[in-house]
């Protein structure tokens, strides 16, 4: 197994650490993930039109992504306390039949940044993840079969590894 190949959360003796980065150079660094949930059209129409029984439903669900980010090291054992420079996330609502599958929901996308000794893709998944959890939250009482899915990172760059870009072929 090479260097690249080795799980880097696992010492010489099988146990859990935190990789130290010490040594590491700050350099810039971004990634981007998304996440989608997939809910009934009337859900949808809901959202869209502003009438969710518990308020701005995308607004919501924004500042909850950019503060999961700030979190992402309280809630993932291993994970580098960060300070983020950059938190965005982007809810676009998708209309039934305008993705490949056919179904309605909240495509969420974020991006996130910081100069500094370790990647930033903890957080970017972390705030796709709450964001999608919040849009089930606040409409949950008029839809609990809502799906979360395709929470993936898109892009990561920066680091010793460069640039790095989901193949979608």
């Amino acid at each position: 197994m090479s260097d690249e190949q080795k799980l880097t959360h696992i010492d010489e003796k099988g146990d859990v650490r935190m990789v130290d980065v010490s040594a590491q150079p700050d350099t810039e660094r971004i990634a981007v993930a998304e996440g989608f949930i997939a809910m009934h059209p009337e859900t949808l129409a809901l959202i869209v039109e502003g009438k969710a029984a518990k308020g701005d439903v995308l607004a919501c669900a924004r500042v909850a992504g950019v503060m999961a980010a700030k979190q992402t090291s309280s809630l993932i054992p291993m994970c580098h306390p960060l300070n983020i420079t950059k938190a965005k996330v982007e809810c676009t609502p998708v209309a039934a039949g305008e993705r490949e599958d056919g179904r309605a929901g909240i495509h969420i996308t974020t991006t996130c940044g910081v100069t500094g000794k370790t990647g930033i893709e903890m957080e970017a998944l972390t705030a796709a993840s709450v964001a999608c959890l919040t849009v089930y939250d606040m409409c949950k009482a008029v839809d609990r079969g809502m799906e979360i899915t395709d929470v993936r990172l898109l892009k990561k760059d920066g680091g010793k590894t460069g640039l790095w870009l989901r193949d979608n072929g």
